[in-house]
């Protein structure tokens, strides 16, 4: 079976609130809720996506094999009830055997018996639930207050789960659209099982997620091609917005989630047309120039800072130069993660990559690789076209080049499996080497205008300024290789 359901995090403050709307009026009693998950002692299942567990549900045990899919909203499950009594009944992986799941587990563990699988961690929660009504379906409401434990380390437990029982998945999607606001909630994607294994592992946050690949066939029509490519970018898009909304993350994942972001947008002008997610560039864009702020930060103290301090005390300048900025609510990612706008682009985002929804988009008459190549010989002609005339750009009309270039690459990664391999690796080795160097130069210019914003306040600020300047140029003047490259490649289209 498929477990269809979205989990969310709340405000300390809202919590005693929201829990109160959970019981309703019925004030209905709690379930106590503990499992025990097993994994091998090198976590097979968990980097498979797999979660195995028993669980005491009042007076029984169930044991439970759950499974990652593309949807963020949906798991596959299957569950084996396994009697009462008090004592932990030994986790059996063959009960699962002739499901798609339980075949996956099977296949992992290759012949291993069950005493190659031992507890990890332990979850003991408490869960409050009610049963709502939405106009496609019925949802359960479950408000799970506990802990995790792994060894001597424990971490709290509160959430609030929305899982569909009858219906369609639209239904659980509407019910968090009115809770969430209401509340202040803020999507969470990891699972307990997930964070279990964190724990274990003696790790605070999951890793960066990286773009996904995208393998489109020439049989697609172009808007299954859409959903493919939407399926990637939502899945690096949601996942590490995820992670930062937790308060719990590295520059890296802004950095990705930006880098998802550019990409969904992209993807939106390469399939435009089909015209039933526009309203998606939009949000994203606001939200990607709003996280510029955290990365520019980050780009300052990592690439300038070292040596902007060398060249000052080799100049006599005393002092350090500083341009870090203020840790208020607009720049803080996390921050900028919670709120409603935000969390609703990731809701707009996760129902438009239901793969339901193909069927009911307008799909055009022209191939799919025709679609493609006239987007990417629009876009090259045009990156071909300023980096001829490089030294004459302005700094806008130079980071409009390097945005023009990321969309072109990405766009190229989207639909390299329609062509050569080796052509369009050729190709992308060039595009990537000039977009490299574009950022280089736009990161300079991004620094000037943080040190101008100081100038007036600190006259350190001026030394930056003419430094990064001269800097500048000869970034400018270092990316003839990059730019004559370019304008030589040879297309992997026809």
């Amino acid at each position: 079976m498929h477990e269809i359901e979205l989990k969310f995090q709340m405000p300390a403050s809202r919590r005693a609130a929201l829990e109160a709307a959970v019981a309703g009026r019925s004030h209905g009693a709690r379930t106590r809720l503990q499992a025990a998950y097993v994994d091998t002692a090198d976590r097979a299942l968990a980097e498979a996506g797999l979660a195995l567990r028993v669980r005491r549900e009042g007076r029984r045990w169930v044991q439970t094999l759950k499974g990652c899919t593309a949807d963020p909203m949906t798991r596959l499950e299957h569950n084996v009830p396994r009697g009462g009594g008090v004592a932990v009944p030994a986790v059996d992986p063959n009960l699962h055997a002739g499901t798609p799941v339980g075949d996956t587990l099977l296949a992992l563990l290759a012949g291993q018996s069950a005493a190659a699988l031992g507890v990890l961690y332990r979850t003991d929660i408490l869960r409050r639930t009610r049963t709502l009504r939405a106009p496609n379906g019925r949802v359960e409401l479950a408000f799970d207050t506990g802990s995790i434990r792994a060894g001597d380390q424990t971490t709290a437990v509160c959430e609030l789960e929305f899982e569909l029982l009858a219906g369609a998945p639209q239904a659980v999607l509407d019910t968090a659209r009115r809770w969430l606001p209401r509340f202040g909630l803020w999507l969470d994607t990891r699972s307990k099982a997930e964070r279990g294994d964190l724990l274990a592992r003696g790790q605070a946050m999951a890793p960066p997620r990286q773009a996904l690949s995208v393998r489109l066939t020439h049989e697609m029509k172009s808007a299954a091609a859409w959903q493919v490519v939407l399926g990637s970018c939502a899945d690096q898009i949601i996942a590490n917005a995820s992670q930062i909304a937790s308060g719990e993350h590295a520059p890296e994942h802004v950095h990705q989630l930006r880098v998802g972001l550019r990409r969904l947008r992209s993807a939106l002008r390469l399939f435009d047309g089909l015209g039933a997610d526009a309203l998606l560039g939009d949000a994203a864009a606001v939200l990607f120039r709003r996280l510029g702020a955290a990365r520019d930060q980050v780009v300052i103290e990592g690439e300038f800072a070292a040596e902007l301090l060398a060249a000052m005390g080799s100049a006599g300048v005393a002092g350090e130069a500083s341009v870090t900025a203020p840790t208020t609510g607009e720049t803080v990612p996390a921050d900028m993660l919670r709120e409603t706008d935000s969390q609703m682009l990731l809701l707009d985002l996760i129902a438009a990559s239901q793969t339901g929804r193909v069927t009911a988009l307008a799909d055009p008459g022209t191939s799919l690789r025709a679609r493609v190549t006239q987007r990417l010989n629009r876009w090259h002609r045009q990156v071909v076209a300023d980096t001829k005339r490089f030294a004459e750009l302005d700094d806008a009309s130079r980071h409009r080049l390097r945005k023009r270039a990321k969309r072109l690459r990405y766009a190229t990664e989207f639909c390299s499996a329609l062509f050569e391999r080796r052509a369009v690796r050729r190709y992308l080795r060039v595009l990537r080497a000039l977009q490299e160097r574009l950022g280089a130069v736009s990161d300079a210019v991004m620094a000037m205008q943080a040190f101008a914003s100081q100038r007036d306040r600190d006259p350190r600020a001026m030394f930056a300024l003419g430094w990064l300047a001269a800097r500048r140029e000869a970034l400018i003047a270092a990316a003839a290789p990059e730019l004559k490259a370019f304008g030589k490649v040879r297309r992997f289209w026809k």
